[in-house]
């Protein structure tokens, strides 16, 4: 097995990704995961997130999917407030994450994955 860390695939280059939706139903894709579902293999991927906004905001994450509460994972985040939002959790079968915010374009997004193939 090879382990290799990557960027996330909604990110240039590592470079944060700004979370433009409000409805996580349409919410930008932060990553898509790996293909597989063979045994061992698979991503597991780290989120951090900055509100650069004056006032508090919330970041909902649909992890995998958008069902209410299955898939979903919510964080307010205070005015110019950075926070550890995912911590490393895995993630496979080409299964999306997304992001979406109470107000776009005042909060980002930034990580990586720890690719297991």
């Amino acid at each position: 097995m090879n382990l290799k860390k990557i960027p996330l695939s909604g990110s240039t280059h590592g470079r944060p990704i700004k979370v433009t939706q409000t409805a996580i139903a349409t919410g930008d894709t932060i990553h898509t995961a790996l293909a597989t579902t063979t045994d061992g293999e698979g991503d597991e991927i780290v989120l951090d997130a900055y509100n650069a906004d004056s006032v508090e905001r919330t970041l909902t994450i649909g992890w995998g999917g958008v069902s209410d509460p299955d898939d979903l994972i919510e964080f307010v985040l205070g005015a110019g407030e950075r926070a550890h939002v995912v911590p490393g959790l895995f993630l496979r079968n080409g299964l999306v994450v997304k992001a979406a915010a109470s107000a776009a374009n005042v909060i980002t997004i930034q990580g990586y994955v720890t690719r297991a193939q």
